[in-house]
Order: structure tokens, then sequence, then C-alpha cells
């Protein structure tokens, strides 16, 4: 049995306070690793414009942790996927316990799992998830293209994603709880100042109801106690309501571990030690005042550096050398949805679709690349299939194994134009994108050929054998390409596909499939949809996916044996 690795550092949280602790700790040499449960970059990721950034007049939030993860694998620090269930702290040998079972030590751990949105709590706000409700603009704002929508809150992301939505939403309402916003003026006024944006003060939801989809919101005036009910408008399925009432900090599995305050969050030195030697917090994880990008950046640079002098102190007792070897190549971030970086070169490229900067990211991937892949594209009479022909020619011009083929599509396949990925053979993979993967759906495309060309996402055996065990079946995804959840169900999707000729996976841009959308009620991305069963909304990572297929599976042989 192999020895198990012991890390200088861990890292548990990859927002913007784990990446900064990881680029102190790459700089220091300190062999670190970063571990996610979910989207590399945290909640700026669903942030559409970050205005309060120092330096940078406005950047979109997960251009700006793009640019983050790109610096920090530039330093050799690994970021690896998985969720830590279980946290043992005890002792030199920090443990901890990752949802895939995976085991990883180090001498020292720094916590930045931040904070997750907080839900209101008012009847029907689980039920219409995904059907009404919404927590994320930059994923969900454009399938409320041309409908009322409600933003509920009264903070930051209330004012700035108000003003955001306005660019689908017929009309923008803010219900704000208190009297003002309770954000500084000038953020404040880009809501204030919209005309499509309107304000509602002293104003709460009641409760919400509907059919399929959202139709009516009961809001009441809680100085008044007045109440208004809204009806969705005459020729609208639904309205919008999105929620920004601030976030909740994750630190479930550490209330007997750490210190916590009364709301949650770790209490820490002014260093980012926490009451265990060897462990620190960082970021919006932390009891504090602010709460920003910033801050959270600043707080991971400290708690680092604090990290860096115990590991130290750490190997000198213990007569070790102190730095880990300085010519570790960069990291690979193949698997992370941010690992296509939107920073700008001043090399132009000739193309339509891929920029210069994306086109010399890919190398690196495309180099690992040990077989041909033919790139399939299904096309109809129509300008969008002309455009993912264009598309797909210049990206499969990018290597040499990728070829390009044409093909009218036959009459039983829905949802066209699509693109499929076959192998060397001619034999389709099960790889379907319907519509064009760009935007954040790149990603998928890039590692979708990685998997069935290259070495593939390394995932654990165990896995492996679980999925090559799964019965046929048809996966379809629907996604926004402005969704940076997306990218990583598509790509777990798509895993099991490439490990399993019975499963097919198909991307499904919903902007051009409406029908699918109105068939679904389907107001939130992603969207996954295992056989006929119902919509399984929000971010998953592959056990959840996988556990999904088997239960679908076992329900249907349950219903098989009762026939």
């Amino acid at each position: 049995m192999a020895e198990q690795h012991l890390y200088d550092l861990i890292i548990v949280g990859a927002g913007p306070a784990g990446l900064s602790a990881g680029l102190y700790a790459g700089r220091a040499t300190l062999d670190t690793l970063i571990l996610e449960g979910d989207t590399v970059g945290g909640q700026v990721t669903t942030t559409s414009v970050v205005y309060n950034y120092p330096a940078v007049e406005k950047v979109d939030g997960t251009q700006l942790m793009n640019q983050m993860q790109s610096q920090v694998a530039s330093f050799g620090v690994e970021i690896q996927h998985d969720a830590v269930e279980k946290f043992d702290l005890t002792g030199e040998v920090k443990t901890l316990i990752g949802k895939s079972g995976q085991k990883y030590t180090a001498r020292s751990v720094i916590i930045a799992t931040g904070a997750n949105p907080k839900k209101v709590g008012f009847p029907g706000e689980n039920e219409f998830r995904g059907r009404g409700i919404a927590y994320c603009s930059t994923c969900d704002g454009e399938l409320f293209t041309g409908l009322q929508v409600f933003v509920v809150g009264g903070g930051y992301a209330a004012a700035e994603e108000a003003d955001y939505l306005s660019r689908f939403a017929k009309h923008v309402t803010v219900l704000v709880r208190g009297d003002h916003f309770a954000c500084p003026v000038l953020t404040a006024k880009r809501a204030l100042d919209n005309p499509k944006v309107s304000v509602e003060y002293n104003t709460e939801v009641k409760e919400v109801s509907g059919d399929d989809y959202l139709t009516t919101a009961t809001l009441v005036n809680n100085k008044t106690g007045e109440e208004t009910v809204y009806h969705v408008d005459d020729g609208d399925q639904t309205f919008g309501m999105f929620i920004y009432i601030g976030t909740q900090p994750a630190t479930k599995a550490l209330a007997n571990i750490l210190d916590l305050d009364d709301r949650g969050y770790i209490m820490t030195d002014e260093n980012g030690k926490t009451n265990i030697d060897g462990v620190y917090a960082a970021g919006d994880v932390i009891h504090k005042n602010l709460r920003q990008i910033v801050t959270a950046a600043s707080d991971g640079a400290v708690a680092s550096t604090a990290a860096e002098r115990y590991i130290i102190l750490q190997k000198e007792k213990q007569g070790i050398p102190i730095h880990a070897e300085t010519n570790k190549k960069p990291a690979k971030t193949v698997g992370q949805t941010s690992e296509l970086s939107q920073q700008e070169n001043t090399t132009r490229h000739e193309g339509n679709w891929l920029p210069a900067e994306i086109d010399q990211q890919l190398q690196p991937i495309f180099a690992r690349l040990t077989k041909d892949i033919k790139l399939q594209v299904l096309t109809n009479e129509t300008e969008l299939s002309n455009q993912l022909v264009s598309f797909v020619e210049e990206f499969a011009s990018l290597d040499k194994h990728l070829q390009m083929e044409t093909k009218p599509a036959p009459a039983d396949v829905k949802y066209l134009p699509q693109l499929r990925l076959l192998d060397a053979d001619g034999n389709d993979t099960g790889l379907h994108y319907a519509g064009i993967p760009t935007g954040h759906e790149l990603n998928s495309l890039v590692l979708g050929v990685y998997n069935v060309a290259g070495p593939g996402q390394t995932i654990a055996p165990e896995m492996v054998e679980r999925i090559k065990k799964l019965a046929p079946t048809k996966i379809r995804i629907g996604v926004s390409l402005t969704c940076h959840f997306c990218p990583d169900v598509v790509a777990a999707c798509q895993r099991m596909a490439s490990l399993n000729v019975g499963i097919t996976a198909t991307m499904i841009d919903l902007q051009h499939f409406p029908e699918l959308r109105k068939e679904k009620k389907i107001m939130s991305v992603p969207a996954t949809m295992i056989g006929n069963d119902p919509v399984i909304f929000g971010s998953q990572s592959l056990e959840e996916l996988v556990t999904a297929v088997e239960k679908y599976h076992q329900i249907k042989i349950n219903e098989d044996l009762k026939k």
C-alpha cells in the first residue's frame, strides 16, 4: 500500500481567500494542495461585474478568478476537486477526509470554505427554485428575458445584480426590508439611477405560489402590515425572484472542532490562527466586519504567511528540509471550470471564435492527446447550424488529432444542430453538444476531447467501476453559456459517457431550445435530466450524478417487478 503523501499545507476552498493563500504558499515553495468541492472562484463567480477590486476599474467575476487561478497554478500549486466532509485537526499531522473517500494529510491547514447564499425561508421558496426562484444572475438571468423580475435584498449584491438583471428583464423591482440600501451610495445608485429598476422599501416576501412555474407573490410592508399580491403579467408564464440577502458560513463540519461565533463564523486572531495550533482560517468564513473580495484575498495572504512560519518551526524540530523542490512544473488545471483564462494577449487571433490566448492555453492540454478524434456536426438548414460548422472548423484546426466532418442530421435526432465526438474508429462516444459550446461551455468541449482522446480526468478506481456497471442512460444537461456551474455538471456527465458506451450525455444550450425549457419547466441552470426523471437543478458532483443514475435504474427495476 502506497504511503500517504504528507503536504506542508492543505487549503480547503478555492475562492479568493483560498487562491490568495495558495499564491503565497506557492511562492514560499511549500508543498501545497487546494481542495475545492464546488466551483473554483467561489461566490465571486456568481458576480456579474466586480467594480471595487484595486487597480481594476471593472471586471467579470469569473474572469477575475480565472486570472487568480492561473497565477496560483504558475507556482505549482495543485487544485483538486473534492469536498472535505471530515476533519481531524488534532496533533501535528492534520487529516482530512473528502467526499470521494480519499484521505489527505498535512502539517498545516487553512480553512477558506467561504459562505453560501442564505435562503429567506418564505413558503414556496424551495418548491419554486428553478421554476422562478433563483440565486445567481449570471447563471439564470438570460432565462428571464422580457419578464418581470424581483430582487430580494438591500446590500451590495442586490443593488449590483438588479442593475445587471435589467439588461434581460422588462423591469426589475428591488424589495428592501429596511428603509434604505445597506451599501455605499455609489453602489446603490447603479440600481436607483437605472430607469428599468424600481425599489420598494420596508417590503418583504410573505409567500410565493404557482402551478408549474412561479406565478404569484404576496408582499407585505413590515411597517404598515399592508399586503400586496403580484400576479404574473398577462401573456407571461412566470416571473423571476432573485435572492440576495447575505450568506451563511460553510462551517457545519467544524462545529465541534473550531471556536465559532453565534452565527457559525470561525474565530481567529490577527494572523488567522484558530484555537488549534497549525490550523488557520481566511475569507468570508471568519468572524469579521467586512466581507469583500479584497479582504478575503488579504486574509488568505496573512493566514498563509502565518502557516508558513508554523510549518518551518515544525520541520526544524524534526530536522526536515524546509522548502519543497523549486523546479516544480506549473500545476495542471484540467478539470477546473475556470481553466481557460480570459486574460488579454497582444497576439491577435485570425479566427472568429477563439482568441489567441485561449489557443495558447489549450496547447498543453492537446499535447497530451494520444488518439485521433472526429468532431461530427449534424447539420440542419439554419443560421445556427452554419455558425456551429464555423466554430468547429476553427476548433478542429488547433490540433492534428482533431478531424471534422459534417453530416445532415438523421430524422430521429432531436436538438439540432449538434456536435458529436466520435472515436478514432468512428464510433459515437456519447458526448454530444446541442448548440455551440462557447463561453463557459468551451471547458466542457475541451474536457470531452481530453477524456476521449487523452488520458482523461483522474477519478477513483472504485468510481470507474460504478460507472462501467451503469445501465444504458440518456442524460441531458440544460445550460446557459454564461453559467459558471454548468461546465462541471456537463463534464461529469460526459466523463460517465466516456467510460460507459451505454451512456449519452448531451449539453443543450437552452437559449436555442425553448421547447425543452417549456416541456421541463426550466427557469434555472444547470438543469440535469436523467432519462424521464424530474429535473435536477443546480451544481452536482460526479458522485451525486452517478448515485442519481443508479437510483433511476433501481426505481425502474422495482417498477418492472411490480408489473
